[in-house]
């Protein structure tokens, strides 16, 4: 036996040695084996407690349904009296937009996401007729352009009106009256609605990939057409709104305190609804960072002991003194 056979075997008797028994695993099978089962329990739960997949809302679809609101709503843009074109920032200077506490912080934001109301109606028109041969509609539209804005105010607000009164809001029914070219681009507009053509216009990013939605999900809100179909689903404002899925399915858990005030007064009758909440929330946010801090606050868990019952092996092993 050579000294370093002796050495070895020292070592191996010595006091301060550990062996350690050993076992083949394979990491591989064990990560397949749970990646299976994952998978597997994945697939049976989205199939048996999964949320609906709603189809989405398009123009064509709008159109198809509810034509009537489509002229409407077309007329409305043109005539400046949408939602969205009296919204204000950050979309126009129509209006000062919401307060909290008499300060104007939609203004203060600013118009960050310009858009002119007329455009939503007018750049589709337009890219028709330069597409296409319609020279009724180019002449329709230079009609438009020339008269004066004092004019086609006059012109789509009286059309506006005349829709109002009709019965339904059929625009065939609509009486006589000094609409200019208003009834006509607003047809020539549902019919592109009908098409698919329209949003496709209005998505346009000014490049090949047209990905900016807001201008035409402005114009869809500005009827009343997808109203009707989030409230059919529970989905208003004074439904939870975004508290609720579609249907009877549960929604987000955790936006229940967020969309709780709008349900109780004042909120639910302030024109200034969302500003309100807003600092609300950033209050109550402010009193939970400051918890530790807050005489009478911080010593509810002391007053309130439930961490104890919680932890209660512990305590019962670590009396209080």
């Amino acid at each position: 036996m050579n000294a370093d056979t002796n050495s070895r075997a020292r070592r191996r008797s010595t006091p301060d040695s550990h062996t350690f028994s050993t076992r083949p695993y394979d990491l591989v099978k064990e990560f397949v084996v749970a990646l299976t089962v994952v998978s597997l329990l994945t697939v049976i739960f989205s199939a048996v407690f999964s949320s609906p997949d709603e189809k989405a809302v398009t123009m064509a679809d709008w159109a198809n349904a509810a034509p009537s609101d489509v002229v409407a709503t077309a007329a409305g843009e043109l005539a400046g009296t949408t939602a969205s074109a009296t919204y204000g920032p950050p979309y126009n200077n129509n209006a000062d937009g919401q307060t909290l506490l008499g300060i104007p912080l939609q203004k203060w934001g600013g118009v960050r996401v310009p858009v002119d109301s007329q455009s939503l109606v007018l750049q589709p028109l337009r890219g028709a007729a330069q597409a296409a041969t319609n020279p009724v509609l180019a002449r329709d539209l230079r009609a438009w352009e020339s008269a004066s804005p004092t004019q086609q105010g006059t012109w789509a607000n009286n059309y506006v009106d005349a829709l109002a009164k009709a019965p339904s809001g059929d625009p065939s029914q609509v009486s006589q009256g000094d609409y200019g070219p208003v009834p006509a681009m607003a047809s020539q507009f549902l019919g592109l609605a009908r098409s698919g053509s329209l949003e496709g216009s209005l998505t346009s990013s000014g490049n090949f990939y047209g990905g900016n939605p807001t201008r035409a999900l402005l114009l869809l809100s500005d009827g009343a057409y997808l109203e009707n179909q989030a409230r059919a689903q529970q989905l208003g404002g004074d439904q939870w709104g975004m508290m609720n899925e579609t249907g009877n399915y549960p929604g987000q858990p955790w936006m229940w305190l967020y969309t709780f005030w709008y349900q109780v007064p004042p909120f639910s009758v302030s024109a200034n609804a969302d500003a309100l909440v807003w600092g609300l929330m950033m209050a109550l946010t402010l009193v939970l960072i400051g918890l530790p801090f807050i005489p009478g606050l911080r010593s509810i868990p002391r007053l309130i002991p439930v961490h104890r019952l919680i932890w209660r092996n512990y305590y019962r092993t670590h009396p209080r003194t």
